[in-house]
């Protein structure tokens, strides 16, 4: 499977970058994840030995945008969609019966709870599974210090969706974050940028509550984020730049950025998949290949067009800290 060329017109034309665009690939985005459900697969017994990165991981960023997107989006179709995949994510878990197993067997990780407050941010909840995170996240071990700042707001952030008690204080831990520091923007490279971008979106909720942003914040990244953006299309990480334009969904008075979506329409597969870059795959890649190489940035450029689409129509004003999905 091969990228389409970029001069090669996408199915919806794109002269005019509105909501029609971003509706195409949002839909398409879904659809396309839609096919490959089957994917999204944890084996019959999920252990700690299992890489969470080929199991765990696709399903709970799977869970962590499609609830966004069911609950956000203003076409009523893309939101059943949506609501769709999230409940094929809840029941692949057993409907939570995983993290309590999880937990069980390696109750210092912080995995099983982040992914798990992804579920219940939804309403989808499993009571042993949250009995089992009670206790361990009480345990003293639970508050040792770790060295990645922007992870650590990942728990704080799952443990306030699931109704624990925060281990530490989300502002001082996000003081020492990229976006709490706002160093100089030539410093950014690829890693750093993925810190970033998941700085702000633990911060506003994964888009929810942008108002969250500092005025300080939001001004750097308004200021530098479209020359990161446009070093990142000209590299064709396209997974970034996705993340990117999440962002700046994100930001007040921030531009759309007609052409950057023009581009990442461009880049995609026939079949309507973002692959993460622009380099092709393997001669003879199989489908579980194809999927890796293409599951995340598609699933992105979903949720990136959802919070675009919302921030068009004024959604940065009806973001609800307590939105729940029915």
């Amino acid at each position: 499977m091969t990228a389409v060329r970029a001069d090669t017109p996408p199915r919806q034309d794109a002269a005019e970058c509105g909501t029609a665009l971003l509706d195409t690939l949002t839909g398409e985005s879904l659809e396309w994840l839609e096919r490959h459900a089957g994917f999204f697969h944890l084996p019959q017994h999920t252990t700690t030995t299992a890489d969470p990165d080929l199991t765990l991981k696709p399903l709970g960023e799977l869970a962590e945008l499609s609830a966004l997107i069911a609950a956000r989006h203003p076409l009523p179709a893309l939101r059943a969609r949506a609501r769709r995949l999230l409940d094929h994510a809840w029941r692949e878990t057993r409907e939570g019966a995983v993290f309590a197993e999880l937990v069980r067997a390696e109750p210092q990780a912080t995995y099983p709870v982040e992914l798990y407050g992804s579920f219940a941010r939804a309403g989808l909840r499993n009571a042993a599974a949250e009995e089992l995170m009670r206790t361990t996240t009480a345990l003293r071990g639970w508050r040792v210090a770790r060295d990645d700042h922007t992870r650590t707001l990942a728990v704080l952030n799952a443990e306030a969706r699931i109704g624990l008690r925060r281990h530490a204080a989300f502002d001082t831990v996000l003081a020492h974050t990229r976006l709490g520091v706002l160093p100089e923007p030539w410093t950014l490279e690829c890693a750093s940028a993925y810190g970033l971008t998941h700085d702000v979106f633990h911060l506003t909720d994964w888009g929810r509550c942008p108002g969250r942003l500092p005025a300080a914040s939001a001004a750097y990244l308004r200021t530098w984020l479209p020359a990161w953006l446009e070093s990142w299309l000209e590299e064709e990480v396209w997974d970034l730049a996705g993340e990117l334009l999440a962002v700046t969904a994100c930001l007040p008075k921030a531009s759309g950025h007609p052409a950057a979506w023009r581009r990442l329409a461009a880049a995609r597969t026939p079949d309507g998949a973002l692959p993460e870059r622009g380099e092709p795959l393997p001669a003879g890649a199989g489908a579980g290949e194809v999927f890796l190489h293409c599951y995340h940035s598609t699933l992105v450029l979903a949720f990136a067009g959802t919070l675009a689409r919302t921030a068009a129509r004024g959604g940065r004003a009806a973001a609800q800290d307590s939105e729940v999905i029915a």
